[in-house]
């Protein structure tokens, strides 16, 4: 009870309703838990309602639209092909995003979820308050899960307004811009920047590192590269933003690359440098929540902070920001909370970036693998070897496979291409339960598909490839 105040009693609380908090709250109800869940504005979180979702929506119109504007080498002729961008952001925002949030919130009520709205504030380590509006009320708990998530940062001399964008405004321009500037050249950048460029717009990506999308290895991004290259895109790496200058109808862009001053003028500029999480604002020093370096929380390996009974996920803690590591980590804090032996293992995690094509990485690549001391090889595979790949004109890029010498077990894998999002699916699998290469090309994979890569590749790792 707090004094003055009456603290309605709570079990389980789960601050955010994002892609980790909604799945930790209905989790701990599905292990017999009471649940609450906090959310100050959107079930789903940025992930639904402006990040992950709405921008591949953005992405598969772009690729809609090129595909009509031309298809000839499938002896597909089509004439005045136009786009209704008013009609595409109309769809992803009535249609794609409420499809999905009304989903979730409709799976929050039948697991009983309770959900409160407003604004959550720690007082203790047993009890918080949620502002609201027109309300405040002080709730008592007895296990809580932080899931905040992030949001963008603001760099020196870009600050958010007007023509300079973060990664939402990026994803509701009410246009497509006829010259479109991305500060960034990470995941975020480079789908946002290829989403752009398919809808018409002439992109320019300014990267302070050497090369864009640097969690990914050097021939994975080449193969983006030479995408962009043909799209038009400017790439300017080692690249550093210095000023965006709002001129009313444009933005100039000053930064300094290869030693000199130089500028763009474009219609917007958008900054995806990065993201910072939400843990500010919270009261987790009332708490007792150790907070570390750049606002992340410490964790255990079941998500609990130093606070015995307050856990974390998602993007407030160490690791990638992923929301499908989000709700990893989220059904292994609810399970713990039920008195569960469980831990996260974090070795098959996938990455995946929504390019053209796509990139997606799972485990361990070669070089991680000699550090770690395995006497480890890799196969690589072609899509240009592929039937389905072919047959689709999409014949960009490879698979590769990182195996163990002695026993070919699978311990990493990267796909640059078609369809790598879904593919890298099986191989997580196969990382998860230790398979290896013979596991992989034993099993029968259907022609002709995409997923007989998986199976060229594993044969190429045993010796006896076929198609290569």
């Amino acid at each position: 009870m707090v004094v003055g105040d009456f603290a309605i009693e709570l079990d389980t609380v789960v601050i955010g309703a994002g892609p980790g908090g909604y799945v930790a709250a209905i989790r701990a109800a599905e292990m017999g838990q009471k649940v609450a869940i906090i959310e100050r504005e959107f079930i789903g979180g940025v992930c639904l309602n402006v990040g992950c979702i709405p921008s591949k929506a953005l992405i598969a119109a772009g690729h809609h639209y090129q595909e009509a504007k031309d298809s000839s080498v499938f002896g597909v002729t089509t004439e005045n092909v136009k786009l209704d961008f008013t009609k595409t952001q109309n769809w992803k925002d009535t249609q794609v995003v409420p499809k999905l949030t009304g989903g979730v919130e409709m799976l929050l009520k039948k697991h009983k979820v309770e959900i409160i709205w407003g604004e959550a504030f720690f007082v203790d380590d047993h009890t918080l308050r949620v502002i609201h509006p027109d309300s405040a009320q002080t709730y008592s708990f007895n296990n809580a899960i932080i899931a905040t998530g992030s949001r963008p940062i603001e760099i020196k001399g870009f600050k958010f307004g007007g023509r300079v964008l973060d990664s939402t405004g990026g994803l509701n321009l009410k246009e497509v811009p006829k010259k479109f500037v991305i500060i960034g050249g990470g995941v975020i950048g480079a789908e946002l920047g290829s989403a752009y460029a398919n809808l018409g717009a002439e992109v320019t990506i300014l990267e302070g590192t050497p090369q864009i999308l640097p969690t990914y290895e050097k021939d994975m991004v080449k193969v983006v590269e030479a995408d962009f290259k043909k799209k038009g895109v400017n790439v300017i790496t080692s690249a550093m933003a210095k000023e965006a200058i709002d001129n009313g109808d444009s933005v100039t862009v000053k930064y300094e690359a290869d030693g000199k001053e130089q500028s763009v003028v474009a219609d917007y500029v958008m900054v995806t440098v990065g993201r910072r999480p939400n843990t500010d604002d919270l009261g987790l020093e009332q708490a007792g929540v150790e907070v570390g370096e750049r606002g992340l929380i410490p964790v255990d390996a079941q998500g609990r902070t130093n606070v015995k009974n307050i856990f974390a996920i998602g993007d407030i803690v160490p690791g990638a920001a992923l929301a499908h590591k989000a709700s990893y980590e989220a059904k292994i804090a609810a399970e713990a909370i039920s008195g569960k032996k469980v831990a996260v293992d974090y070795t098959a995690m996938p990455a995946v970036a929504f390019t053209d094509p796509e990139l997606a990485s799972v485990g361990l690549t070669i070089k991680e693998a000699k550090e770690q001391g395995y006497d480890a090889k890799a196969f690589k595979f072609p899509f240009a070897g592929n039937g389905r790949a072919i047959s689709l004109d999409k014949t960009e890029g490879f698979m590769r496979l990182v195996t163990t010498v002695d026993d070919n077990v699978i311990i990493g894998a990267q796909i640059a291409g078609v369809g790598a999002s879904d593919m890298v699916s099986e191989l997580a699998l196969a990382i998860e339960s230790g398979m290896n290469a013979e596991d992989i090309a034993l099993t029968i994979h259907p022609h002709p598909s995409l997923g007989e890569i998986t199976m060229d590749t594993a044969e190429l790792a045993l010796g006896l490839p076929i198609h290569i």
